[in-house]
């Protein structure tokens, strides 16, 4: 027998299974009224359907009998002569299938050289759709006589044949000179189709490009109309190329024609009264942004796209997938990205995402058809994607998405490029639409990056959904950063308790930035030894309102352990500079501006404030030993300084010491200064919260990262308090203090030291 390897599968095999395309010739027309009871489809096939059901099996017979006798109120089983029930008729019994549309054909757009070695293949491989399929078949999901395992399901899905797109519907997206150029490859030469493919972002052509691109658009068309005119219950469209970077005019990331939105855009204008309104849910691992310039005006298409993001630097790049961009004039609210800001994001973090964006706002949209841009690249498995989301959760996607809309869900195969992967996720999917429940999740904690960025997407879709919250103004006009406001507090009460200091820095570009946020005892320049405190804003705690996103007050509470080693450091005779590392520059980003964008600026600030205090301020005093103490993500800024200085600079520093929460623990560098790991490694004592993934390394940690101790405690402020005691013997003995004793006064560890 012939496999389906050896087979082109050009024609779909014959099969009262297969539905045959829908064109403006077929006349196809909704039916204006649906008896009740039955599902919406075509009235022949209904009627079939029930013919079939009169003629089931005596059991079906007996139970619709029994139900016949209850509704009456008659007992089971108990005989009558009435004439209601001498009529008595099984009750109608349908299923309408799940569709399929694949075509071999869509296999012939390849690279125009492709490389003997599979290793180097491109990752739009064309046997992407074929793995599928066979993954399908060999579930015994499809009915295919060219394959050598039967169907083993009663109910295989039915086959949508696939067709050719028309310009007129392709031109629903693109403009005509994209439509001309694609269509003009197909007689172009080889030498040119390698010249055109050099200006274009990441696409190859081939003769058989313009075919295979057309009939991938025509088959999602072709799937979302046997949805829509009720021909099947939800169908699955297996194609390539993608589509969900093309853009109006040009062809982009593996894509030549916008599938999903040509396909939407045809729904709607023969079904104007039935289908208005349409949800696309985009769940490639890239950002969609072909889908979101056609439908980003548009009030009636409600795109949402979650994909790896990395602060704009991943595929496509640039801010146009970020969390602000909503849509634009009539369609605003209507656009809604989940960007995620690293990879390795699982499956936990999309269920949140889901249960907590988009099942919501979908509900509220309340659509009448559900598309999902389907991309496997976010799967286990997929290198370019890097992320963990199993089969599983895939299918708990599907399901929770297959509620609405009446359950008119098609999903049309967008990007994945691991074979394996891409196969048996679009099987748990294919299962998924033909009743077959999900499988259990094992991961159900979402990370912090994913919780963290599911609620910067709530506050900011908030104001445009009644369904989200909480809501309110993240910043009110006249308002101040909270961190300003403590930090002129803590200004206040470090001077009336040590007399402690403003540091001016004679630096334009970080002057205003930091005001206030640097900090000095009057004998900083003094013989003494100095302790540098590098620390982040003390931690604020507290419980929002849950609809408008208020603090009370009264129940806020503020958390700031590092004063105690300030006038720990004082009391012993030390020098203190106090430097607070606001997370947001006030005066330098941009109140509208993206997280991510501050957060950078503040990194290049807070390394060049750094440098600044060491050259101006520490370095050319006469203080004979200097210790850093670096306090969460503050840390990095010494860690920084430490890189940029030789030799004779380090023989003034005489301890490093650091908090390490969840932070990344950063190594030094020895481009400077032979053996410098070995220094560090000798002057430093870093504590390391204890589920920090460091200490989930097999091999030994490196000295370049430090002497690390792991703490028993979680959270910055519980291992200040824990470990305040090993910090003061380790400044005592290094400054040349004497430890006098150690004892134990009301369960907390006292040193006394003398000098």
């Amino acid at each position: 027998m012939q496999s389906i390897e050896d087979s082109e599968m050009l024609d779909v095999p014959a099969s009262s299974n297969t539905l045959s395309p829908l064109t403006t010739k077929d006349n196809v027309q909704l039916p204006k009224k649906i008896p009740n009871g039955l599902p919406q489809g075509p009235l022949s096939h209904i009627k079939k359907s029930l013919d079939v059901s009169r003629n089931n099996s005596r059991e079906t017979s007996v139970l619709a009998k029994e139900a016949h006798q209850l509704s009456l109120g008659s007992p089971l089983g108990s005989s009558s002569s009435s004439e209601d029930h001498a009529h008595t008729e099984p009750l109608p019994y349908y299923t309408k299938k799940t569709g399929l549309c694949y075509d071999a054909r869509m296999r012939f757009h390849t690279e125009l050289s492709p490389p003997k070695d599979r290793s180097d293949y491109h990752p739009e491989d064309p046997r992407r759709i074929l793995h599928i399929y066979r993954e399908l078949c060999e579930a015994g999901l499809v009915a295919d006589n060219n394959m050598a395992i039967p169907p083993v399901t009663p109910n295989p899905v039915y086959r949508i044949l696939a067709r050719a797109a028309k310009k007129t519907e392709v031109c629903l997206v693109h403009d005509d000179a994209h439509f001309e150029f694609i269509k003009s490859t197909s007689s172009m030469s080889d030498e040119e189709l390698g010249r055109r493919e050099k200006t274009f972002d990441s696409i190859y052509f081939h003769r058989q490009t313009y075919s295979s691109a057309l009939l991938s658009a025509g088959a999602a068309i072709e799937t979302c109309l046997a949805v829509a005119t009720g021909q099947v219950k939800n169908a699955i469209a297996v194609i390539r190329p993608p589509g969900h970077h093309a853009e109006c005019d040009t062809s982009r990331g593996f894509c030549h024609f916008d599938n999903v939105s040509i396909a939407t855009q045809v729904v709607r204008q023969t079904y104007p009264e039935q289908y208005r309104k349409v949800l696309i849910i985009d769940w490639d691992v890239h950002h969609g942004n072909g889908i979101q310039q056609a439908f980003e005006s548009d009030p009636n298409v409600l795109y949402i796209s979650l994909h790896v993001h990395e602060n704009g630097n991943f595929y496509p790049a640039g801010p146009y997938g970020d969390l602000y961009h909503c849509g634009v004039g009539n369609g605003i609210g209507k656009n809604i990205n989940i960007p995620w800001p690293t990879k390795g994001m699982g499956d936990a973090d999309y269920l949140f995402a889901f249960q907590h964006v988009i099942m919501p706002v979908a509900f509220d949209f309340d659509p009448d058809l559900v598309i999902i841009a389907a991309g496997f690249d976010a799967a286990v498995g997929d290198q370019l994607g890097g992320c963990f989301v199993t089969p599983a959760c895939y299918a708990h996607m599907t399901h929770m998405l297959m509620s609405l809309a009446d359950g008119k869900l098609v999903v049309c195969l967008e990007g994945g490029y691991n074979l394996r992967s891409i196969s048996k996720s679009a099987l748990a999917v294919t299962k998924t639409l033909m009743g077959e429940p999900p499988e259990r999740i094992a991961e159900t904690a979402a990370t912090r990056i994913g919780v963290e960025t599911v609620r910067k997407v709530v506050l900011q879709q908030s104001r445009y959904w009644r369904c989200l919250y909480p809501k309110g103004e993240i910043m009110m006009p006249g308002s101040e950063r909270m961190h300003d406001v403590i930090r002129a507090y803590q200004s206040k009460v470090l001077h009336d308790n040590h007399k402690m200091i403003n540091i001016w820095i004679f630096r334009e570009r970080v002057s205003r930035s930091f005001e206030y946020q640097v900090l000095a005892t009057k004998n900083y320049s003094s013989a003494v030894p100095l302790l540098v405190i590098f620390h982040d804003p003390p931690e604020v705690t507290g419980v929002p309102n849950a609809i408008t996103n208020q603090l009370d007050l009264h129940n806020t509470w503020l958390a700031d352990v590092s004063k105690s080693y300030i006038e720990w450091a004082v009391s012993h005779g030390f020098g203190v500079m106090d430097i607070n590392v606001p997370k947001f520059l006030t005066g330098i980003s941009d109140e509208e501006g993206d997280p991510d964008d501050e957060a950078l600026k503040l990194t290049e600030a807070i390394n060049e404030l750094a440098i600044y205090l060491y050259d101006n301020y520490i370095e050319c005093n006469e203080s004979p030993k200097v210790f850093f103490l670096g306090i969460g993500d503050a840390f990095r800024a010494i860690l920084h300084l430490l890189n940029t200085r030789n030799y004779e600079a380090l023989e003034q520093i005489a301890g490093v010491i650091g908090f390490v929460a969840e932070n990344p623990i950063r190594p030094v560098s020895e481009t400077f200064i032979t053996d410098f790991a070995k220094w560090y490694y000798k002057r430093s004592l870093l504590f390391v919260n204890h589920s920090h993934p460091v200490w989930e390394r097999d091999k030994k940690v490196s000295k370049k990262f430090g002497l690390l101790r792991r703490s028993h405690t979680d959270g910055l402020n519980g291992m200040l308090r824990a470990h305040k005691p090993d910090v003061e013997e380790f400044l005592a003995r290094r400054a040349g203090l004497r430890v006098e004793r150690l004892a134990e006064r009301d369960g907390d560890t006292i040193m006394l030291v003398g000098a």
